[in-house]
This record gives structure tokens, sequence and C-alpha cells, in this order.
């Protein structure tokens, strides 16, 4: 299992798009707003194309209401 820090850039007219930073966090760039829940759902979308595992490996473990997040890799 990997756990990553990432950053949420929801609303983003540049997304969707992944970048790393200078201390290896990864940002996320989404083009959803954070209403209900869809900002998380394109970053589960965008995490999965991104590293190659299916959606149901991926998971939000802190951050649900913050664009910094704690996910987990299965």
């Amino acid at each position: 299992m990997a756990r990553y820090g990432i950053t949420v850039k929801p609303g983003s007219r540049k997304g969707p798009l992944v970048e790393v930073s200078d201390d290896g966090t990864l940002v996320l760039f989404v083009r959803e707003r954070a209403v209900d829940g869809a900002a998380n759902d394109a970053v589960i979308r965008l995490l999965s194309d991104h590293l190659g595992v299916p959606k149901s490996r991926i998971e939000i473990v802190r951050g649900h209401t913050s664009r910094s997040k704690l996910v987990d890799v299965d």
C-alpha cells in the first residue's frame, strides 16, 4: 500500500492535470468544483488514470473537505 499527500485545485481550467511539487506532493488540478463531493470523485478518477490502478483501490483517508488530502492506494 502506498500513501500520498496531495493538494487539490478544484475548479481549475488547467485540469485534469497532475503535477509534482518541489516537496514531492502531488498537485491535482480538476475542473469539478468542491460541491457535493464532485471534486473528490474527480480526484479519484484522475489518480486512477495517472497511477494506472482501478478506482476501487484508491481511498481518501483524510481531508475530505480540505484541499490537502491523504490518499491510500492499495
